[in-house]
């Protein structure tokens, strides 16, 4: 009688993949700091490390899938509280993005407001010898691939809701399609890109911000082509697929903070944007 579960709870059951990804994260962050001091082992630690985690964060999802698919452990309880950690997870991510956001305007709205500040502006933004980059290029064909991605994840999330899991798969595969050319389109533009990361304040700032956000879009890439093999392999329901679900929303996080970037950095910050303010400010 002991045994009989009386709730909707999953505990889950003892599992290697915590300390395991512990000690991969020792040896990655190890590796790291040896390979910085140019220490011979540092390179082949790192990779053991992350291999370590690689495989940690497969085995360890993969035990999730299959609590899901075949062990029946995730309740509506349990998927209620798993949308609570993914909210709190997207809003964690959210104030992330915030503090890019508030160095870029930080220095681009007051490049003399103090010494510190002016020392490293050159009391003016963009600082002088920057070519910016035109946000009509491949900034606005990336801002139109994004929307487009969106659209096509939510296509896939209705046809699934409708049970059409053609339309699930055509879908997924078009939003993978499309944040795989994200991710083409960005590489293309930084390669050929004016300016680098290093020697001016710009730099660092345009650079944090967009790159973090085109590592979000590559994991987010990821998410959705493992949604996409899972849906040949049979898997998702109606009623029960917050796996994709997760995945959507996080991709639509994705979505908002490039619109964001685009009309802050890209454009606002951009010779254009600048003639506009100039205008208005007549």
């Amino acid at each position: 009688m002991a045994a009989v579960k009386q709730h909707d709870y999953h505990l889950v059951d003892p599992s290697p993949w915590p300390i395991i990804a512990s000690f991969s994260a020792l040896a990655m962050a190890l590796g790291a700091i040896s390979w910085m001091r140019d220490a011979s082992v540092g390179p082949y630690l790192f990779a053991l490390g992350l291999a370590g985690i690689l495989y940690t964060m497969y085995a360890w999802w993969s035990d999730v899938v299959d609590e899901a698919e075949h062990q029946g452990a995730h309740t509506p309880v349990v998927q209620m509280h798993h949308r609570y950690g993914v909210i709190l997870f997207i809003a964690s991510e959210v104030m992330f993005f915030v503090a890019w956001f508030w160095a870029y305007f930080h220095f681009s709205l007051f490049p003399d407001g103090y010494q510190a500040v002016a020392d490293v502006t050159g009391a003016t933004w963009p600082p002088k010898d920057i070519e910016l980059l035109d946000p009509f290029l491949f900034p606005l064909l990336n801002t139109l691939i994004l929307l487009l991605s969106g659209t096509t994840v939510t296509w896939a999330h209705h046809a699934l809701l409708e049970g059409d899991r053609d339309g699930l798969k055509n879908g997924l595969w078009c939003t993978v399609i499309l944040g795989f050319i994200f991710s083409c389109v960005q590489a293309y533009e930084y390669h050929h890109a004016a300016f680098t990361f290093s020697g001016h304040v710009y730099g660092a700032t345009f650079f944090m911000a967009t790159g973090f956000h085109g590592f979000h879009v590559i994991v987010g890439t990821i998410f959705l082509a493992v949604c996409l093999i899972r849906a040949y392999k049979g898997h998702f329901k109606s009623n029960h697929h917050f796996g994709f679900e997760a995945a959507a929303w996080y991709w639509h996080f994705v979505d908002v903070v490039w619109l964001f970037l685009f009309l802050s950095i890209y454009l606002w910050g951009s010779d254009f944007g600048a003639a506009v303010m100039h205008g208005a400010g007549h």
